[in-house]
């Protein structure tokens, strides 16, 4: 059985996510962030260099990257599913989405992160530097989901599996105002209600509210 190493409150919640869709087996091994520093604790450490999570154990296989993993678990247990392919018209789009999810998405919510707690002075050319980036990743997003339901196109795809930690449980790092989007947070809501994302995150993180609008 696939055993998925857990760190609360993270982006591992694509996997459980992504498990739960396909309808995998999977051992779940949480790990819990120290109280003080909130980083992996030492465990995650000693089983990867990084002590990152997600990390997921098959067989003699280990693997870490979430993107990594997810190409993985679709192609070596899933049959393909929630994956476009040739010669499907949406192929490519499903590959820019989820590769924007890390690409783009995400470095910007971090940058956005880090900006914020840096302290810096109030005019300090870095933090609008920052929030013109971040309003052109969301704009973007805000577009394409006004013309489609799901970003690869009409379909759910792991490209959302991908996305939603991003604009969800990541904005419980760094607060980040959305209403100004309201397609995001439609399609916040939509994947959300998805029975699979349910049980993933009520495994995962017990007691957290997932931060959906």
């Amino acid at each position: 059985m696939i055993k998925v190493h857990h760190l609360g409150i993270s982006q591992s919640e694509r996997i459980l996510w992504l498990c739960e869709e396909l309808g995998l087996p999977y051992e779940l091994i949480h790990h819990t962030r120290d109280q003080l520093t909130r980083l992996s604790p030492p465990e995650l450490r000693r089983l990867h260099p990084l002590g990152a999570a997600p990390v997921i154990e098959d067989g003699e296989l280990l693997l870490a990257e979430s993107a990594a993993i997810v190409e993985y678990l679709i192609t070596v247990h899933g049959d393909g599913r929630l994956k476009l392919a040739p010669p499907h018209p949406d192929y490519a789009a499903y590959l820019y989405w989820f590769h924007f999810a890390n690409g783009n998405l995400q470095s910007v919510m971090m940058r956005n992160m880090t900006v914020q707690r840096a302290g810096l002075a109030p005019d300090h050319p870095l933090l609008a530097a920052t929030r013109d980036r971040v309003e052109r990743v969301l704009s973007l997003l805000q577009h394409r989901l006004g013309q489609v339901p799901y970003l690869a196109g009409s379909e759910f795809t792991a490209a959302d599996v991908m996305s939603l930690f991003s604009l969800s449980t990541m904005r419980h790092f760094q607060p980040l105002d959305l209403s100004a989007y309201p397609h995001i947070l439609a399609y916040m809501k939509r994947l959300g209600e998805r029975p699979a994302y349910r049980r993933a995150m009520a495994k995962g993180d017990p007691g957290f509210t997932p931060l959906l609008d």
